[in-house]
């Protein structure tokens, strides 16, 4: 397999990956040139790379820049701007993590925190509050784990993982 096979193979499945993630594919292609890029692209480069439409390119790159995947550079002499992907992998996964929890937990946790204050006035209503607040239990520990995965040294994790493969 030469390099650009390989490039184009990790392209599309960081993209296929994605749509599980409910992150759109085009914005993980964008995401997996950038990362494999040895050298920053610029807007034009990503859509003539990945054969997309300049608004798609825009509006990926956008996003990303807000997930704080990608930053933009500029170059001296340059006129356009430059992008590049976050290259430390606990960085990214720790940004991820971050964006994921505040677009589908804390939401979730919301709800689960509102309607915890449904009165059990019947058997329905009693089964219903037990089973909301099981969810609620179990969402509010899983953003504290996730909250000190968020903060924890690169180094600490990657040791955990280590000794829990052996």
């Amino acid at each position: 397999m030469d390099i650009q096979e390989g490039k184009d193979k990790f392209i599309e499945a960081w993209g296929r990956l994605a749509g599980s993630w409910s992150i759109p594919p085009a914005m993980a292609q964008v995401h997996a040139l950038l990362l494999i890029a040895p050298e920053p692209l610029t807007a034009e480069q990503v859509k003539e790379q990945l054969d997309i439409s300049t608004g798609n390119v825009s509006m990926n790159l956008r996003a990303l820049i807000e997930w704080g995947l990608v930053y933009k550079e500029s170059q001296e002499g340059e006129r356009k701007d430059f992008y590049v992907a976050e290259k430390d992998m606990w960085t990214v996964v720790r940004q991820i993590i971050i964006n994921r929890k505040k677009r589908e937990l804390e939401p979730l946790l919301q709800l689960l925190d509102e309607l915890a204050c449904v009165k059990e006035s019947c058997p329905n209503s009693k089964h219903f509050c037990t089973v909301v607040r099981d969810i609620q239990k179990i969402s509010h520990k899983a953003n504290q784990t996730l909250e000190t995965l968020v903060k924890t040294e690169p180094g600490w994790i990657t040791s955990l993982f280590l000794n829990m493969a052996r």
